[in-house]
């Protein structure tokens, strides 16, 4: 006897994958996922650089490290898991705390917990079992990570209380985004370093920068009732200052991290376009009109992210 439809089985699990991923904004993993990955291969850089020093490194010396090696591979897969387990927790978690406020806000509505699709109590499982998955991940790439791992979670998960009870919730959010190059840089060497110290402080500007523009939608529901934000806390218009501000900070830092690191003339290209993504944003929001607010949220954020990433891989690897 059948116990089920085999293509009726897979139907609705592929239904149920595409929820979990609505609910946790996969295709948002565009901004912090690309400066993982120059975290990642700033560290290998430092680490062949090292290992070609002969007086630091000589061949049979235990510190030792190959260009790339099956052990740099598994520990990229290691660090993007990470990446994608985290995003599951935050989002989750953020979802299910925030589904009573969803329900009422016609805007999110929609949503998977408060529409229905998705029940609370699975939600929050999700949450748990992502939580777990990495730190488990975390486990495998070395002892510091490992044991800071409940500090990232913290971060990351504490965020979504703070709309609660203070208007600089934003700059949480950008802080949870800006331990993914510091992040993956320790997963490779151990040990922290100023270069991606640098980058963590342009993602934690630019997110807290882009995510008030975002947060101007729900200024008058913010405010009914009673959450925090920069737009409900000084207006609009002064948010959108606030905002500029952050960003301006967001471009001197790649700019900062590019003298401090040395980088050529790709870089620099790549930091161009990171800016003029920056100023873009700010041309097309206005406190009179927020039609392209998703534009300026998803569309320019995400070619920042990724072009700026690509020219800085292509920089390490081609100079």
């Amino acid at each position: 006897m059948t116990i089920f439809s085999a293509p009726g089985f897979k139907l609705r699990n592929m239904t149920t994958v595409k929820h979990y991923l609505s609910l946790i904004k996969f295709s948002h993993t565009i901004f912090a996922m690309p400066f993982a990955v120059i975290g990642f291969f700033l560290a290998w850089k430092h680490n062949a650089a090292v290992g070609n020093l002969g007086e630091l490194a000589e061949v049979g010396h235990s510190n030792y490290i190959e260009p790339w090696n099956q052990n740099y591979l598994l520990k990229f897969v290691l660090v993007v898991l990470c990446m994608i387990f985290a995003r599951s927790a935050a989002m989750a978690f953020n979802r299910y705390l925030d589904r009573h406020y969803d329900a009422k806000n016609p805007r999110t509505a929609i949503r998977e917990i408060p529409a229905g699709i998705i029940p609370e109590r699975s939600a929050l499982i999700f949450t748990v079992i992502s939580c777990v998955l990495f730190s488990a991940t975390t486990f495998f790439i070395n002892p510091i990570c490992f044991y800071l791992s409940p500090v990232a979670l913290f971060v990351i998960l504490f965020y979504s209380y703070t709309k609660r009870f203070t208007a600089l919730c934003h700059l949480v959010l950008g802080l949870g985004l800006s331990l993914a190059p510091i992040g993956a840089y320790l997963a490779v060497t151990g040990h922290f370093n100023w270069l991606p110290l640098f980058f963590s402080v342009a993602v934690l500007t630019w997110v807290s920068g882009f995510d008030i523009i975002y947060a101007l939608q729900d200024e008058e529901f913010d405010r009914q009732h009673q959450l925090h934000s920069i737009p409900t806390l000084l207006g609009k218009r002064n948010a959108l200052r606030v905002s500029e501000l952050l960003h301006v900070i967001a471009a001197a830092s790649v700019i900062g991290a590019g003298f401090y690191g040395g980088f050529g003339w790709l870089y620099w290209i790549g930091v161009g376009i990171f800016a003029g993504m920056l100023v873009y944003q700010h041309t097309i929001v206005k406190p009179d009109d927020l039609r392209r607010v998703n534009i300026a949220f998803m569309t320019a954020n995400g070619i920042a992210s990724v072009v700026f990433a690509i020219f800085v891989l292509l920089d390490l690897f081609l100079n």
